[in-house]
């Protein structure tokens, strides 16, 4: 079943600021963590024109939502980081590989909080007001909540080049670092496999649809 126009609208901002956010997310926290190259690459920016991926950002998200995927995703361009300026190698590794993925679940948590309100207030406005605002609002804050929730824990996921990998690098023997930098270029091919095969919806929709119904209630 292909997305509705409405369905297509309501979803891309959606997704761009779970994308965009999660990308500021990991420059924010390694410039705070002394390493300047994302301020200097024009990254700690909500403008979405620097963090657009043509692939990741448009293609696969408007392919997902053309042929009525339930779950869509993406990602923004990596912001550029350099960990040899971090002033605590290890605590700014792992801050900064976690940074991306707690925006995604604190931007799901506060749209969830929001969506609860609208819902609370929706008896009290008027039809028309219901009907060309508040419904629509309603449709896009819980379409935040699953895209963020989505990317939180396809991201948590210890399969180079993900977050997750980064984080449990943080805690290993430096010895062990470049095998981990190494095998990133098998990890998207590893990951595209486990995509097409069904493992990978299979890992994350048990936590998705928990965390899902416990944020919206």
């Amino acid at each position: 079943m292909f997305a509705s126009p409405e369905e297509i609208i309501l979803t891309i901002p959606a997704l761009m600021i779970a994308v965009i956010l999660h990308e500021v997310a990991h420059g924010w926290v390694a410039y705070k963590m002394g390493d300047y190259t994302p301020k200097e690459a024009g990254r700690l920016t909500i403008n979405p024109i620097p963090h657009i991926d043509l692939l990741g950002t448009i293609i696969l998200p408007g392919i997902l939502m053309l042929i009525g995927s339930p779950i869509v995703f993406g990602w923004a361009k990596p912001v550029p980081i350099n960990p040899a300026n971090f002033r605590d190698l290890r605590k700014g590794m792992f801050l900064v590989s976690i940074a991306g993925v707690v925006a995604n679940f604190i931007l799901a948590i506060s749209f969830g909080i929001f969506n609860r309100f609208l819902r609370e207030i929706l008896p009290l406005v008027p039809p028309e007001v219901g009907k060309f605002l508040m419904i629509p609002l309603m449709i896009f804050s819980t379409k935040v909540v699953l895209i963020n929730l989505v990317l939180g824990l396809f991201n948590s996921i210890p399969i180079p080049p993900l977050d997750g990998s980064k984080a449990l690098m943080s805690f290993l023997s430096y010895r062990y670092w470049e095998m981990f930098y190494r095998f990133e270029q098998y990890g998207f091919l590893i990951i595209t496999v486990l995509l097409f095969t069904g493992v990978l919806q299979s890992i994350i929709m048990p936590p998705l649809i928990f965390l899902y119904r416990l944020i919206l209630g």
